[in-house]
């Protein structure tokens, strides 16, 4: 069973940071790419990043600059550091998982966690 855990959101000022994690099981962890997703209410589920099985990264526009992806693989764990947060990051956050390659559309990923609510006030 594969299983997906985020944990790190919560209530934050603007400017303020936050970090996410997201502890994976079920997968064979060190080959895998793992993202972040965001959707905010009435809005499409949008990419935030990912990292690829060998630590390379890609981002979505908004977050270039701003939001950073690590992985640990002894810990099987993804982290999304989210800094200079701003009211329109206000979202729930998932972390998704799948084989090998980065990609960026939500339907390439098969596995989801649950989400973790952030919310940036003004």
């Amino acid at each position: 069973q594969v299983l997906l855990v985020e944990s790190g959101g919560g209530l934050v000022q603007a400017g303020d940071s936050l970090r996410l994690s997201c502890v994976v099981s079920g997968v064979t962890f060190s080959n895998s790419a793992m993202a972040w997703f965001r959707q905010a209410p009435e809005k499409e589920r949008e990419f935030v990043g990912a990292i690829g099985w060998s630590g390379n990264t890609f981002y979505g526009d908004s977050m270039q600059g701003r939001f950073t992806i690590t992985r640990d693989n002894d810990k099987r764990t993804v982290f999304l550091q989210m800094n200079s947060l701003r009211p329109e990051d206000t979202a729930i956050y998932y972390c998704a998982v799948r084989p090998m390659l980065i990609r960026t559309g939500a339907t390439d990923y098969a596995y989801w966690g649950q989400g973790t609510q952030v919310t940036v006030s003004s």
